[in-house]
């Protein structure tokens, strides 16, 4: 009976364990910052390890130039170099909170998070 009881305050800490690494993940994703680049600088965008847009930069001689559909190819493209980019710096902090080990379903995992890349560049 006793050992029960053991076996559930173990499951307990675990799971507050689970919690707290979780939270700190979450954090370390919203402060981590990645950059996407096109059209050799002219459109730059930041986004969060958290899959967030937090600036975009578009060159004024861009618009000058008066070519709507090559500043909104220019920024999808942008857009997507700094998801991919927030995608595997995502990869790597799941890899250094498990200590290195190779987590096996990582991809999937990632990508049914929304999390994956879909190669749509």
């Amino acid at each position: 009976m006793f050992q029960g009881l053991s076996n559930f305050a173990n499951l307990m800490k675990q799971a507050r364990d689970i919690h707290g690494r979780a939270a700190e993940m979450k954090d370390r994703l919203a402060r981590l910052r990645v950059e996407g680049s096109a059209g050799g600088g002219m459109v730059v965008v930041e986004a969060s390890g958290d899959q967030r847009l937090l600036a975009c930069q578009i060159d004024p001689d861009l618009f000058a130039s008066g070519d709507r559909e090559l500043v909104e190819d220019l920024l999808i493209s942008a857009v997507n170099q700094a998801l991919d980019r927030a995608r595997e710096a995502t990869a790597a902090e799941l890899q250094e909170l498990a200590g290195g080990f190779p987590l096996p379903g990582l991809a999937d995992a990632l990508s049914n998070l929304g999390l994956g890349g879909n190669g749509d560049h």
